[in-house]
């Protein structure tokens, strides 16, 4: 399958017909991105490729990542049910879990469960920091977890949009999502 590198559509292609092997081969064309570029609000979404992961963040109201500065980083912004948004702590949730039995995530029960224990998980404190890193042979920005054994390194598609993988110690291979840079509200 041949994925365009230029124009607009080259990340519609993957959503349409990616599979792992292409996603990561359009991944590693990308080039580094600094961590002074990754300041901001960045608005999320998976690139669906067979993770166990594809989907369940939407489906629990993840709205994306916010960059205060190296030091302080929001990985999991939600959406509330009065339309705010609200860093959660990632620390509190059990990734290694949902990785092993992902099913679990998809129950109907689940999101329900998830809003009402949203509340419990949020926090005004940072729960990551971004470093410089080596991934795939290329040196870029990396979000890198407090709590867990995650970290999420990311390529520039364009100025507004970056491309991440999330490299889950553990994990056959890493999730893949696209941040575009926007602000609350848009």
């Amino acid at each position: 399958m041949t994925i365009r590198h230029d124009g607009p559509d080259r990340l519609d292609d993957l959503r349409r017909r990616a599979d792992l092997d292409t996603a990561l081969a359009y991944y590693d064309t990308l080039p580094a991105v600094t961590v002074e570029e990754m300041r901001g609000w960045w608005r999320g979404t998976g690139l669906p490729t067979g993770h166990p992961l594809d989907g369940l963040l939407e489906q629990l109201g993840w709205w994306g990542k916010r960059f205060d500065s190296p030091e302080q980083v929001h990985p999991l912004v939600f959406t509330t049910p009065g339309g705010r948004l609200t860093s959660i702590a990632p620390g509190l949730i059990p990734v290694g879990t949902l990785l092993r039995r992902p099913a679990l995530t998809r129950l109907p029960a689940a999101a329900s469960l998830f809003r009402l224990a949203r509340p419990l998980l949020a926090t005004p404190r940072p729960a990551a920091r971004l470093r410089m890193t080596e991934y795939r042979g290329v040196v870029t920005a990396t979000m890198c977890y407090d709590a867990h054994p995650i970290h999420d390194v990311f390529r520039r598609v364009d100025d507004d949009r970056v491309l991440g993988a999330m490299d889950v110690r553990g994990a056959e291979h890493p999730y893949l999502f696209v941040l575009t840079r926007t602000r609350p509200g848009q």
